[in-house]
């Protein structure tokens, strides 16, 4: 496999209005992105897209080297792991931390299926891996915020993905919460079996060195795309965002302020 994902002059309309445009997009294996875009960029539809669960109105979209419209769907999407904050709000608050974890090999909300002793396993595997391993038999409403977000990592990737997709996965935490987050995410990226991971965002300084590449989304077309520390200067993002801006770089990490 090469291409992870492939858009080729991807467009996509809801009820004549054109939600994105002319989207041409290339993540091949290895390589980590972050999407940056503000509220109505067309991030949530790219993701839906990129999921299966929309079709471009025009062009072609392949995942995991699968063209939409010559595969099952449902299978692919068994090879995705998916982060997002409307899995969260459909999971049952007495649901077991494992209990999710496990949930996520039948890409599944809640467990239909009986697990075996080899599910569970895997399940404190992984939930070692991403720091959580102390939420075992922890109900879900009992869980912090960035507690449960760790689950819903680690029930992501219990379908061992080949595509990971974190839809900002640091919302509604607060500093010490994101922070430790982005160290979880980080320390996932660098392993040598880690999937092709998407970090779509909102806040430039979440966009850690391991995201070799950026996606700029604006309006419902790609603004820019390239090498991270190409895409994240005071130039570029002062276009972008269509106010004067500056960034300052601290610890390979970019951090943006309005210009006086």
């Amino acid at each position: 496999m090469t291409n992870v994902i492939d858009m080729q002059d991807v467009s996509w309309k809801r009820q004549q209005e054109t939600i994105l445009t002319n989207v041409n997009w290339n993540v091949s294996r290895g390589e980590h992105w972050a999407v940056l875009g503000l509220n109505g960029s067309g991030k949530t539809t790219l993701l839906n897209m990129v999921n299966g669960y929309i079709w471009p109105t025009t062009g072609k979209v392949s995942v995991l080297d699968q063209q939409f419209g010559r595969t099952d769907i449902r299978e692919l999407r068994k090879s995705i792991g998916w982060v997002s904050s409307s899995i969260q709000e459909r999971i049952k608050g007495t649901a077991y931390g494992e209990d999710v974890v496990v949930s996520g090999k039948y890409a599944s909300i809640g467990l239909y299926d009986v697990p075996n002793n080899e599910d569970y396993k895997k399940a404190y595997q992984i939930m070692e891996q991403v720091g959580c391993s102390h939420l075992t038999n922890r109900t879900y409403q009992t869980c912090s915020q960035g507690e449960k977000q760790k689950i819903l990592i680690a029930r992501g990737l219990m379908g061992s993905p080949d595509l990971l997709i974190l839809d900002e996965p640091t919302s509604g935490l607060d500093f010490i919460s994101r922070e430790e987050l982005l160290s979880t995410i980080d320390n996932l990226a660098i392993q040598k079996d880690a999937p092709t991971i998407i970090f779509v965002t909102h806040h430039i300084e979440e966009i850690l060195p391991v995201f070799s590449h950026t996606l700029l989304l604006h309006q419902g077309t790609v603004f820019d795309k390239g090498e991270r520390s190409a895409m994240l200067t005071s130039t570029c993002l002062s276009e972008f965002f269509g106010t004067s801006v500056r960034v300052e770089w601290h610890r390979d990490r970019a951090w943006m302020t309005l210009r006086d």
